[in-house]
């Protein structure tokens, strides 16, 4: 991966964690609990007008070795 696009989006990241300040640490605390296979991660969209969308996965163990070569790539 080009180093000047690592750059880039870890500009783009921090910026992100500096306009939602409650995401890192719930991000930190998910991380220190630890995420196992049958972890179940879910997301859920409130637009503005009061939809919802909402859905979830099923962490499998080849889920989290990917996020370990993601996280290896990023260091």
């Amino acid at each position: 991966m080009n180093p000047a696009a690592l750059f880039k989006i870890k500009g783009a990241w921090q910026k992100f964690s500096n306009n939602h300040p409650r995401l890192v640490p719930f991000l930190n605390a998910a991380n220190a609990k630890g995420i196992t296979p049958d972890t179940i991660i879910e997301v859920k969209i409130t637009y503005p007008d009061g939809q919802d969308l909402t859905t979830n996965v099923k962490i499998k163990q080849e889920d989290l070795d990917l996020f370990a070569q993601i996280s290896e790539m990023t260091r």
